[in-house]
C-alpha cells in the first residue's frame, strides 16, 4: 500500500478540522496522521533538513522509510491530499497546475491567520478507537 502521511499541527483548531475531513473521506485508507510536535514528525523534518520547530506548515511524506522518501509541504501538500482523496476532491485538485509560488501564496495567507479564525487547543486531539491505527505516536 502507498500510504501518506500527513504532519498537522497538533493544537491547531482548523488543522484538526482538516484530519477530520480527510478521515471522513479517505475511503481507500491511504493516510496516516502525526502531529508536528510528535518526535516521529520531528525526526522526519531534521532529516529532510526542515526546521521542526516551525508550526505553520503541513507535511505530506510520501514513501516514508524508502530510498525514494520525500516531503511534499504547503500549497502542493493540500493539492496532493484532495487528489488521494479522489472523486469531486480530485478535480480541485486540479488547482496543482498553479505555480507552487501562487499556491503557497493562498496556503499562507490561512496558515498566518489559523489561530485566530479556528483557535488554539491546549493539547493535540484524541482520535477515536476505531481511528486510532491512523496515528503515529499518539
Amino acid at each position: 500500500m502507498n500510504e501518506k502521511i500527513i504532519l498537522y499541527d497538533g493544537v491547531c483548531g482548523m488543522c484538526n478540522r482538516i484530519v477530520q475531513f480527510v478521515l471522513k473521506r479517505d475511503k481507500r485508507d491511504r493516510f496516516q496522521f502525526a502531529s508536528l510536535q510528535s518526535s516521529f514528525a520531528r525526526d522526519v523534518l531534521v532529516k529532510h533538513s526542515k526546521n521542526p520547530d516551525e508550526l505553520d506548515t503541513m507535511y505530506v511524506v510520501v514513501d516514508h522509510g524508502l530510498a525514494s522518501e520525500r516531503l511534499v509541504w504547503k500549497g502542493r501538500a493540500a493539492m496532493l491530499i484532495l487528489r488521494e482523496l479522489g472523486g469531486f476532491w480530485r478535480v480541485v485538485s486540479w488547482l496543482s497546475i498553479l505555480p507552487a509560488g501562487l499556491l503557497n501564496f493562498g496556503y499562507e495567507i490561512v496558515a498566518n491567520n489559523r489561530y485566530r479564525i479556528f483557535g488554539k487547543s491546549d493539547s493535540c486531539m484524541l482520535p477515536s478507537p476505531q481511528q486510532r491505527h491512523k496515528f503515529i505516536e499518539v
